[in-house]
């Protein structure tokens, strides 16, 4: 949820994140994301894997009712893909087949997402995902578009400068370091892993009719599984989501849950926590040790 509160200085309306309905956030995170919208700055979001980095740019523009503009970043990814494309290919072939409008080079540019968000008629959320994907010059090839809210054409001669400010979401794995410069314009928030509170309030929102017990026995489960020494794959928040649904779908594995021994391998369908078959051997091998020096 979001609300309106009283003007800023230089004449914006400031915005309160509060969550939504399918979205837990904790008093950090929604400190983080109404100081980013005041300060008029990219949002900068670190955390481990499936702890919800996406998931905020997409619930905060359903809490805005405003449209979410996503630039998932590949390795392959340039600054230059946020801004445009220029399809000097099909331009050449087209005048080689006589195409009417080839000499309009306008036809031949591709809108990026940033052109896409700077010229939307209403505020929209722009996600820029998984920057750390990308290679070391990309943050700071994005520097002064991110900044000045503009970028200049240089096919057409035009700057494309943005109607209405959007919202900056900005998610990194933490893969590797970004560019000071490009931090200094940043807002910067690390979403530490939940703790059991937080998760059973996660897991309360996702399926609101679940069994106590279950809730009780899968997070003793989950939690011990990330304090596994060794593992090269925590299990994170949304594969815990999905573990419960299928722990929920499946008697016999629920069975096995409440039943289970500690001197067992692994939990009962495993495939949704575990990841690699590393770390099946690992527990196994864990496992093993604890039946041995049990005997």
């Amino acid at each position: 949820m979001t609300w309106l509160q009283p003007s800023l200085p230089d004449g914006t309306t400031r915005m309160r994140f509060e969550g939504t309905d399918s979205y837990v956030a904790t008093d950090e995170l929604r400190l983080a994301v109404d100081a980013a919208i005041t300060l008029q700055k990219p949002l900068l979001i670190k955390g481990e894997p499936g702890t919800g980095k996406t998931l905020l740019a997409e619930e905060l523009a359903r809490a805005l009712g405003t449209p979410l503009i996503a630039w998932h970043v590949k390795s392959t990814t340039k600054a230059q893909h946020g801004l445009y494309e220029y399809d000097a290919v099909s331009r050449l072939r087209d005048s080689q087949l006589g195409v009417e409008g080839v000499h309009e080079v306008r036809n031949y540019l591709r809108k990026g997402r940033l052109w896409d968000a700077f010229e939307a008629d209403r505020r929209v959320v722009l996600l820029i995902d998984e920057i750390d994907k990308a290679d070391l010059e990309f943050p700071n090839d994005l520097l002064q578009e991110l900044d000045r809210m503009e970028f200049h054409v240089h096919e057409t001669g035009e700057t494309i400068r943005a109607v209405h400010r959007p919202i900056v979401v900005i998610t990194s794995n933490n893969e590797k370091d970004l560019p000071d410069a490009f931090l200094r314009r940043c807002f910067f928030h690390y979403i530490a892993f939940p703790d059991r509170a937080t998760l059973e309030r996660i897991v309360a929102v996702h399926y609101p009719a679940i069994e106590r017990r279950l809730v009780d026995e899968a997070l003793a489960v989950f939690f011990q599984l990330r304090e596994v020494p060794g593992l090269r794959k925590k299990p994170s928040t949304s594969e815990l989501i999905d573990w419960l649904k299928l722990l929920m779908a499946d008697q016999l594995a629920l069975a096995a849950l409440h039943e289970r021994d500690p001197a067992k391998a692994i939990p009962p369908l495993y495939g949704a926590l575990v990841k690699n078959e590393q770390d099946v051997q690992l527990l196994e091998r864990l496992a093993f040790m604890h039946r041995r020096a049990t005997r």
